[in-house]
Order: C-alpha cells, then sequence, then structure tokens
C-alpha cells in the first residue's frame, strides 16, 4: 500500500485489499513453519509436511484449474486485489514452486536426518543391504508384480491417460535388436503402502521397488533410464442444476468427467531426461512454469504413512475428551440422558476438548432410538464412511419416526461418498432432499421433535462443524444443544424451506446466508461503531477460517476509522490489510495454528455493555454469504457470550503463539509464552479430575 493514506481524502484507497490466492498460499508458509519447528514432536512436523502437499493439490485442482478456466475462456477480471489475473496465476506459480521447493528442502535436509536419529530410517533402494533386496524382490514379485500395468506408447499404443495425482514411472526401454528406445508408462497403485517396511525401522519407496524390477516388466529389452511423475488436474466440478431430481443423475455424470479434466500442473523428478520431460509436456498440454522440477521423492503428502507410525513417544500426548459436565451423569455409568440434561440448561459444547461421541453423537442416537421422539431433521454435508450418525438416522426411520436428511451431494471432494450415503438413508424410509438449486447446504443443524407429558417439545443441535466423528476429533468447532423456543422455531421454519416451498422466513435468532448473514453482520458493526462514538463499550471480534468478502472488510474498516477495536482470529485467507495509518490501525489479526484445525466461527460484539455472540458454518467469503445456505445462530446464555469473548480476547493476546498480519500482508510468527491449544487441553483436564475427585460438575467455561 502506498503510504500514508490519508482519510479526509473521501474515497478508501484501491490496494485496500490482499490478494485471496497469495493468501492461501501464506497459510500453507504457515502450515510448513510448523513442520520446521523443532519444538513439536517428530512425527506432527512429519504430518504438517505431508498436510502442506495435501492442501496444495487442492489448491491446484480449484484455484489454479479455476483460474485458468476463466482466462481461457475470456471471462477473467481483475479481483479485488486489482491483480490481473494472469499476474495472480503467474505469482501462484512461482509462489507454489518456491513452497514445494522448500518442502522438499526440508525434507531432505532437516525431517530425514532426524527421523533416522530416531530410529526411523528412510532409505533408498540404493542403501538397502543385498539380503534386504533380495527380501524385497520376493515382496514385489508376490504381491506389486501381479497388480502393475505397464503401457508402452508406439504407433499401436497412443499415450495413455494419466490419472490425477497418481505417481508414475516414465521407463525408457531398448530394443537390443534394432537399438531403437521406447517410451512406457507404469502406474504406481495407490492400493499399496508408499513407504514399505525392509525391516523394523527401515522403510524405502515402492516406486524405487518398482524401478529396481522393470526388467520383469520387459522381459527382453533394456532398461535406459526411468523418471518418477505426477500430473495434477482440474478437479473442481461445474452442474448444471435444471431442478433437483435430475441433480442427482448430473453429479454422477460430472464425477466421471472430473478424472478427464485438463492438467494443470506436472511435477517431475529433476533429474528426468530432457527428451521424456519434452514428450510428458507435449502429451499433458501443460506449459513450462506448469512443470515443477523437485528433488524426490515426490508426493510428500504420502508422509501421512509415516506420521501414522506407532510410535507414540514421537507424538503429541495423548487426550482423550471428556464428557462436557453439564452432560455428565455423574450417579451411574450409563450414557447420559440428552433431553433431561437439555430441559435444565443450554449446553455449549467446544470439540475436541468436550468428546463429541457423548454429545452431538449422543443426542442423535438417543433420538433415534427413543420412543417418545416423532421426527428427526438434519443436514449433512460431510462424514465418515462408517458413520453412526447415518445409522441412527436409518434406524429412526425403520423404526417409524419422520426423518428428514438435507444431503449435500455437492460438498467438495466427497460428492461420491455423499451420494452413497443418500442412496442408503432412502432405501431405509428417510425422506431425502438434496437442497435449493445453485446453492450448498453448508449449515450444520440438527432438530429433534418429542412427544413429552406437557406438549410437544423441540431440541436442537447448531454447530460451527461437520456430523463426523473422525474430524471432530481433529478440529476445533462448537456447538449449541438447546430447547429455546425461538431457536428451534427458527430452525422448523428453516427446514420448511429448505424442504418445501415455504417463503422466507423472518428469523429472530438466526442469520441465514444467501440472504441475511451479509446484511445482519455489517448492521451489527454499524451498532458497534454508533456504541463507540456515543461513549459506551465497543469491541468486534471475529474467528474465522476466511475473510475475503469485500463489503465486510470495507465495513470493518470503517470501524477502524471511527475507533472501534477489532481483533480478527482467521486460520487461512485473509484479503484484509490490518495497522494501516487511517484506514485500519484498530484492527489486529491474528493466525492459530497447531495440534488441532481451528474450524469454529464465532462473531462477537460488545454491544455497549450488553454483547452477544453468534456461531455457525459460515466464513466471510462470497461462496457463504451469496451461494451458500448458512446459519449463524444467536447465542442465548449471557456466560456462553461471556466465555466466547473470552476465548477470542486470549487467542488475540501477545502472549499466546500465533502469527500476526502486517499492512503488507506478511504474516510473522510470534512465539507467545502460551499456546492456546495446550491451555485448553489443560483446562479440560483439570475440569475432569475436579469432576471425577468431587463427584460434582464443575463450572462450564467453552
Amino acid at each position: 500500500m502506498d503510504p500514508p493514506f490519508d482519510p479526509e481524502q473521501g474515497a478508501l484507497p484501491d490496494d485496500r485489499f490482499l490478494d485471496r490466492e497469495l493468501s492461501w498460499l501464506a497459510f500453507n508458509e504457515r502450515v510448513l513453519e510448523l513442520a520446521q519447528d523443532p519444538s513439536l514432536p517428530l512425527l506432527e512436523r512429519v504430518r504438517f509436511l505431508s498436510i502442506v502437499g495435501s492442501n496444495l493439490d487442492e489448491f491446484f485442482m480449484v484455484r489454479v484449474a479455476g483460474l485458468k478456466r476463466r482466462i481461457a475462456a475470456g471471462v477473467a477480471v481483475p479481483s479485488a486485489s486489482r491483480l490481473n489475473p494472469r499476474d495472480v496465476l503467474s505469482r501462484s506459480l512461482a509462489q507454489s514452486h518456491a513452497l514445494m521447493s522448500r518442502q522438499a528442502q526440508m525434507f531432505a535436509a532437516d525431517i530425514v536426518p532426524a527421523l533416522t536419529d530416531a530410529g526411523i530410517d528412510l532409505v533408498h533402494w540404493d542403501g538397502l543391504t543385498a539380503q534386504e533386496q533380495a527380501h524385497l524382490g520376493e515382496v514385489y514379485r508376490e504381491r506389486i508384480f501381479p497388480i502393475l500395468t505397464p503401457l508402452a506408447v508406439d504407433p499401436a499404443h497412443p499415450f495413455p491417460y494419466i490419472s490425477g495425482l497418481s505417481l508414475n514411472l516414465a521407463a525408457v526401454m531398448r530394443n537390443p535388436a534394432t537399438g531403437k528406445d521406447h517410451f512406457a508408462r507404469v502406474k504406481v497403485p495407490p492400493i499399496i503402502d508408499r513407504w514399505l517396511e525392509v525391516s523394523p525401522g527401515r522403510h524405502v519407496p515402492v516406486e524405487e521397488v518398482i524401478a529396481a524390477h522393470l526388467g520383469l516388466l520387459f522381459p527382453g529389452m533394456q532398461v535406459v533410464g526411468h523418471h518418477t511423475f505426477r500430473v495434477t488436474r482440474n478437479e473442481d466440478l461445474e452442474v448444471e442444476e435444471d431442478d433437483a431430481e435430475n441433480l442427482l443423475k448430473a453429479l454422477e455424470k460430472e464425477l466421471l468427467r472430473r478424472r478427464f479434466g485438463p492438467a494443470v500442473r506436472l511435477e517431475v523428478e529433476e533429474s528426468i531426461d530432457e527428451e521424456v520431460l519434452d514428450l510428458l509436456v507435449s502429451e499433458l498440454g501443460v506449459s513450462t512454469d506448469e512443470v515443477f522440477r523437485l528433488p524426490g521423492p515426490l508426493d510428500l503428502r504420502s508422509l501421512g504413512e509415516v506420521a501414522d507410525l506407532d510410535l507414540p513417544e514421537l507424538r503429541f500426548d495423548p487426550f482423550v475428551p471428556g464428557t462436557h459436565e453439564h452432560l455428565a451423569e455423574v450417579e451411574t455409568s450409563s450414557p447420559a440422558d440428552m433431553f433431561r440434561a437439555l430441559r435444565r440448561r443450554d449446553v455449549l459444547v467446544h470439540h475436541p476438548y468436550d468428546s463429541f461421541a457423548t454429545s452431538v453423537q449422543r443426542f442423535i442416537e438417543q433420538a433415534a432410538a427413543d420412543p417418545h421422539v416423532l421426527a428427526i431433521k438434519q443436514t449433512l454435508y460431510r462424514t465418515s464412511g462408517d458413520s453412526p450418525i447415518i445409522d441412527s438416522l436409518v434406524d429412526a426411520a425403520r423404526s417409524g419416526k419422520q426423518v428428514l436428511v438435507l444431503v449435500e451431494i455437492k460438498a467438495r471432494f466427497d460428492e461420491q461418498a455423499n451420494i452413497r450415503w443418500a442412496r442408503k438413508l432412502e432405501r431405509a424410509g428417510c425422506h431425502v432432499v438434496y437442497g435449493l438449486v445453485g446453492l450448498k447446504t453448508h449449515c450444520k443443524l440438527a432438530l429433534v421433535i418429542r412427544d413429552e407429558p406437557d406438549g410437544l417439545r423441540r431440541y436442537a443441535h447448531l454447530g460451527t462443524g461437520n456430523y463426523n466423528p473422525k474430524t471432530a476429533r481433529l478440529y476445533e468447532d462448537l456447538g449449541l444443544l438447546t430447547t429455546d423456543p425461538v431457536i428451534t422455531g427458527d430452525l422448523l421454519e428453516l427446514f420448511n424451506s429448505l424442504s418445501g416451498f415455504a417463503p422466507e422466513a423472518d428469523y429472530r435468532q438466526l442469520m441465514v446466508a444467501p440472504t441475511g448473514v451479509r446484511d445482519g453482520l455489517m448492521e451489527r458493526i454499524d451498532r458497534e461503531i454508533e456504541h463507540h462514538r456515543q461513549g459506551r463499550e465497543a469491541t468486534i471480534r471475529f474467528k474465522v477460517n476466511s475473510l475475503v468478502d469485500e463489503m465486510i472488510i470495507d465495513k470493518l474498516y470503517e470501524a477502524s476509522r471511527a475507533g472501534v477495536p477489532v481483533d480478527l482470529v482467521i486460520r487461512g485467507i485473509c484479503s484484509l490489510r490490518p495497522g494501516v495509518p487511517g484506514l485500519s490501525e484498530n484492527i489486529r489479526v491474528r493466525s492459530v495454528l497447531g495440534r488441532f484445525l481451528e474450524h469454529s466461527r464465532v462473531y462477537w460484539f460488545a454491544g455497549g455493555g450488553e454483547p452477544e455472540a453468534w456461531i455457525g458454518s459460515a466464513d466471510l467469503m462470497h461462496r457463504n454469504l451469496d451461494r451458500r445456505v448458512e446459519v449463524l445462530v444467536k447465542i442465548p446464555s449471557e456466560q456462553h457470550v461471556a466465555d466466547l469473548g473470552a476465548l477470542l480476547e486470549r487467542m488475540s493476546d501477545d502472549a499466546v503463539t500465533s502469527w500476526h498480519l502486517g499492512e503488507d500482508g506478511v504474516w510473522t510468527r510470534h512465539g507467545g509464552e502460551h499456546d492456546i491449544q495446550t491451555e485448553l487441553i489443560e483446562r479440560a483436564r483439570r475440569r475432569r479430575s475436579r469432576r471425577d475427585a468431587s463427584g460434582s460438575a464443575a463450572p462450564s467455561s467453552p
């Protein structure tokens, strides 16, 4: 930004927004810094290195692919950052290349030696003993050779299709009779472990085992050379929706087409033969700047296998979440009676510090089994393959309950699984709907209708995370369990809107996108500005995954210029420039990364001394605010509102380890004295210990 910005000039500066693509890459640089941190357990560092690889795969499959598609179609316009789309693409490719080079360097120079010191040897084929090579030769013949498919390239065999993200060997073979060289491709089967265990503590990449035995695949041919390569393709989906009835079939067809998306990245080992590289570039149709020459091994996301080794001393200390104190049954060992607990008070659960299994999962399971429950209505965006949530909904429908499930089958990269679960639910008798045409349903909601002596009572869960028991142990999320009649009434109206033709309701305790979240938040920011002008308490604290929406950002700039303190805790993308004199000097932006993936969205306002807090599924991005059904719920309990405000205040504290965003768009790590996730783990352990010792529940705090 060209300093100084003079607010008296009126118009806001054109360069007030950071580019979202480059900000996403900066997030992955922060993850890479975690992999570099020697204070973290070694296998956790290995996992962070793997996560960088997975994140970059998705970045190319979706963001880079989208940029290329818009440029090719001639519909690309400058982004809010004022960067030309071609410049964004060029910078993204250059920054990605630098990031991947750092990742490869860190693996070779830092991680591999540290693993060796810890008794885990990642060795090359040439580093194996003759006995080890002989042993792997037997393994190869018995378990690998039978499932390999060599594909030759010659006039009778055209260049084969290379599937996205597959690891491949480009083999150059010479016919001794003619002296002519031939190209062949061998795909490394993804069903085989990438890192084969040779002996306890020693592992070798499977592609090197295959390469060492290429002669068996091409008998009579001379192996001249071999090179590993990997292709990333455009795997974002574009589905034309005529109506919800055709959506399922349209999506299934598009999933088949996804496999054949154009290539957007070619990764090769830096030692690759130039003629082989020229052939790959020509056949795959990639440009020079889309070729990533890297030291091997390629595809470091496979390090997840190493991170999963059974070596607990090289991981974070185990943490087993306990039951939330207001749900704990101290009188008996039986599971908590969720309905009795929720009739007493609302419960705000904070995962993974509070157990998902004994709160949200238990809520659905009890509702399915309870003969007094008449109906269950729920949204499903992503869930696990063996989800007990799905099983409970199936059981509920089979027992005669009315079960409505809104399955979002367009949840990116989970489409196939969601189609499968949707059909399973339909076969069980559930009413399955696929949401509104043109919108993804991203909200996390469950509503239970129960027949009780004093009439029908509604119970609800509204959360920030998916109904996925597996990710609930790794993702930080919040959820409200409540019987509040206003909230549950709003929720009933919303489900009717999603499954039928009900007109948009006037929600009282919910903000619902695509019409109500942006306007609702901007209205509350305006209120904070007015509170500040009137001398009342005014502060804004947001915690989100991403902040991109220009209207929200400009409104936050307005709050800052009016003197309102703004604290933003943002895990990933941030397009706002904090700390600019005259524009955003009252805004602080922090990013907290660590053991758990920070995933909750919280919107907290001081409210002139009457604070309010909202939680929900919506990030501050165009897709969330304009193209998705998202829900924020107003937290009714004053204590819960205070707890959430204190949590966000602590996360912004300079004493807590985090990354700070500067006005130049650069994130700097600040190693505070305290790690917020460690603090919350210890707090959860202390509460559990006190409860176990006293036999009664301790005061709650999220």
